[in-house]
C-alpha cells in the first residue's frame, strides 16, 4: 500500500506532531450522570437503543409495524438531526407531520401511482410521533425538567445550601425516580464531599430509606476529589474561578444544557497551550519520568487488588 497509494498517508506528514491525549474516565464523573435533551441521547436513556432498534413493546400496545423501530441517521432524514435538543425536534415534528398532510391531499389523485412513497413517509412519520409522545410521557411522569434544572445547578454552580435543600426536597417527591434520585446524591456528593460531611450523610441515609440497594459512596472511592486529575469544577484555580464567575453574570441560553463536558475544558487548554504537565505528564522532550513510573506502579498495584490485568 505504501508502494502502490502512497497518497493515502500524506495526512501524516505535518510539521506539527500529532497528539494523543490519555484521559481517565474517573477525571470526569459528572457527565454520565446528567439527564441528556438532545434525540438520540433521550431515546437511548429514556426507552433504550439496541443495535439502532428501540423496542417499545414493554411501555404498551403498539401495531406491529410500530412494535420495534429501527433508527438510522442514513437512511431516515429526520433522524440526521439527531443531536438537536427535544424543544427542536417537537416544533420539527409538527412541521413533518403538516407537509406529510400536504401531501396526502396533494396527491390523493395519484394515490396508487404513490402508494410506495405514501406509505414510507406515513411510517417515518409515525414512528418519531411514537417516540417523541413516549418520551414526553416519560418527561411528565419522572419530572425530568425539575430534575434536570437541579442536575444542572449541581454540575456548574456552586451554592451549597441552595443544593442540599433542592436536593431534599426531589427525594420526598414519590414520583422522581430512585435512578434520578441515585444522580442527584452523587452530583452533589462529587462537589461537596470535603466541604459537607453532615449533610452528605443525611443525604445517603435518605436515599437508602427510598431504596437501599444503591451505595453512593462507592462513587466517591472511584472518583472522588482525592481520585481525580485536574480542576474539574473549574473552582481551584482562580483564572478559572474568575471566568465561572463571568459566565454566571451573562447568564446561559438554556439552563438544562449549560453543562459542558471535562473533556471540552482539556481540549481548550491544549489549544491554547495552558494544559499543566503537573496534571497531564507527557512523553517527548519533558518527559517525566519519576512522575510516569509513580503512576504505573500504582496502577499496576489497583490492578493487582482488583485481579485485573494491564
Amino acid at each position: 500500500m505504501y508502494q502502490q497509494e502512497s497518497g493515502l498517508f500524506d495526512f501524516r506528514r505535518t510539521e506539527v506532531s500529532p497528539l494523543l491525549l490519555i484521559v481517565d474516565r474517573r477525571d470526569d464523573p459528572v457527565t454520565p450522570l446528567l439527564n441528556q435533551w438532545t434525540y438520540q441521547a433521550m431515546v437511548h436513556e429514556s426507552i433504550g437503543i439496541q443495535d439502532n432498534k428501540v423496542d417499545l413493546r414493554s411501555l404498551g400496545k403498539f401495531p406491529k409495524d410500530q412494535a420495534e423501530i429501527v433508527l438510522s441517521s442514513e437512511q431516515d432524514a429526520f433522524f440526521k438531526a439527531m443531536y438537536e435538543n427535544f424543544g427542536d425536534i417537537g416544533m420539527n415534528i409538527k412541521r413533518m407531520v403538516d407537509d406529510f398532510l400536504q401531501v396526502a391531499k396533494k396527491d390523493m389523485a395519484k394515490f396508487v401511482d404513490n402508494y410506495p412513497e405514501y406509505q414510507k413517509m406515513h411510517g417515518n412519520v409515525s414512528k418519531h410521533v411514537t417516540l417523541v409522545t413516549e418520551m414526553r410521557k416519560t418527561v411528565e411522569e419522572r419530572k425530568l425538567m425539575l430534575v434536570s434544572e437541579t442536575e444542572q445547578e449541581l454540575a456548574c454552580n456552586g451554592g451549597q445550601v441552595a443544593a442540599f435543600e433542592a436536593v431534599t426536597d426531589l427525594l420526598n417527591y414519590e414520583s422522581v425516580s430512585d435512578i434520578d434520585c441515585l444522580h442527584l446524591v452523587m452530583l452533589y456528593a462529587l462537589w461537596y464531599e470535603k466541604e459537607t460531611p453532615v449533610q452528605l450523610m443525611q443525604l445517603f441515609n435518605k436515599l437508602a430509606s427510598r431504596s437501599p440497594k444503591y451505595k453512593p459512596g462507592f462513587l466517591l472511592k472511584q472518583a472522588g476529589v482525592d481520585k481525580r486529575t485536574g480542576d474539574l469544577y473549574r473552582n481551584r484555580d482562580l483564572l478559572n474561578i474568575a471566568r465561572n464567575m463571568a459566565r454566571g453574570l451573562k447568564g446561559v441560553e438554556n439552563v438544562y444544557t449549560q453543562h459542558q463536558p471535562h473533556l471540552f475544558q482539556t481540549m481548550e487548554s491544549i489549544i491554547k497551550g495552558r494544559m499543566r504537565d503537573v496534571d497531564y505528564p507527557f512523553v517527548g522532550n519533558h518527559f517525566q519520568l519519576g512522575r510516569f513510573l509513580k503512576d504505573l506502579g500504582e496502577a499496576q498495584r489497583v490492578a493487582r487488588s482488583s485481579n485485573s490485568i494491564v
